[in-house]
């Protein structure tokens, strides 16, 4: 799905005419040496999964903290897959979807988290129970997500459009947050009504996103060329391009710890990087040049105000060979 705008659902859900798929919901969790946060997410769970019928799996990318250890002592039911290497985050959701559909039964939607997530209370009957709903203008909810809060109570401005040329500038003049209300200029929303009603986005953060089956059955395999960042992304449009839409549900919310993305110059240029990838996939080649020249422009004016973050993005997009490597860690 692209729109020129972030689209407001306020109209009551209309459910089609057909059962519920069976099987509990899949908590779907990857882990690469998360030993320090995963406790608060397991402690998290009783009270985020209130409500629902729900088992735990975890794809862990081979990690060397001690972190599988930990979580056979703290959730010995849960469903434990090691990749034997660091495979990257899609790999991981691929590896516990496979593993959550050899259970007897299946499952009925998958509900991925990242582990520096701590539900709020019923967060994912909220999710789950949006799902399914059809919206007036057409599509159908496949994807659903909460509220996010740093761990200071601040909302977290989760919901995004799709990347485009004028976008990209718009955040390289005026900034994302102050682009953001303005959807000819931003990727990210940052309009507070967006955030206060049922709102479809083209995509979303993906710290905790639920996922129909019929979705995830349509839509297939997460996309394990990106490793880290962007992968989330592409789902929910891949989604989109299959009528399924991604929508907030701001009756449940969750806190997420977040990540270093914003200071490390390694991860922000994955970030980077694979943001220019994924728009070179479904744009045409000068769209692409562009693109990434309106985000080099970005990272630029970034790295001269001393980011050492967007100077190491900014010398990745302006190599000729960068964008053609394989991401890793």
């Amino acid at each position: 799905m692209s729109s020129d705008s972030t689209a407001s659902s306020a109209a009551a859900d209309r459910r089609p005419d057909r059962p519920d798929a069976a099987g509990p919901v899949a908590v779907l969790v990857v882990t690469w040496n998360s030993a320090k946060v995963i406790p608060g997410f397991l402690a998290s769970l009783p009270q985020g999964m209130a409500g629902t019928d729900w088992r735990l799996v975890v794809a862990d990318n081979d990690s060397a903290d001690g972190t599988v250890e930990l979580i056979r002592s703290l959730a010995p039911e849960a469903t434990i897959v090691q990749t034997g290497r660091n495979a990257g985050y899609a790999a991981g959701v691929n590896a516990a979807l496979k593993a959550a559909a050899g259970w007897d039964g299946g499952f009925s939607a998958g509900l991925v988290c990242n582990p520096d997530l701590r539900m709020r209370e019923g967060c994912a009957r909220q999710l789950v129970g949006a799902l399914g709903a059809l919206v007036e203008g057409g599509g159908k909810v496949g994807i659903s997500v909460p509220l996010l809060y740093e761990e200071d109570g601040t909302l977290h401005y989760s919901l995004r459009r799709e990347s485009r040329v004028t976008r990209a500038l718009g955040e390289a003049v005026i900034g994302n947050r102050r682009a953001g209300r303005f959807p000819r200029w931003s990727e990210l929303v940052t309009d507070p009504a967006a955030y206060r009603t049922r709102t479809v986005a083209d995509w979303a953060s993906g710290a905790m996103m639920a996922l129909s089956r019929e979705c995830l059955d349509a839509c297939g395999a997460w996309d394990e060329s990106f490793f880290l960042y962007s992968e989330e992304t592409e789902y929910c449009l891949r989604a989109g391009d299959h009528g399924f839409l991604t929508r907030l549900e701001p009756a449940a919310s969750a806190v997420h710890l977040g990540g270093d993305s914003q200071v490390s110059p390694r991860l922000w240029t994955l970030l980077t990087l694979n943001r220019v990838r994924l728009y070179g996939r479904r744009n045409s080649a000068p769209a692409t040049a562009a693109f990434r020249a309106a985000v080099l422009l970005r990272e630029t004016s970034r790295a001269a105000l001393g980011r050492p973050a967007s100077r190491a993005a900014a010398r990745a997009l302006a190599s000729r060979t960068a964008l053609r490597a394989t991401p890793g860690p």
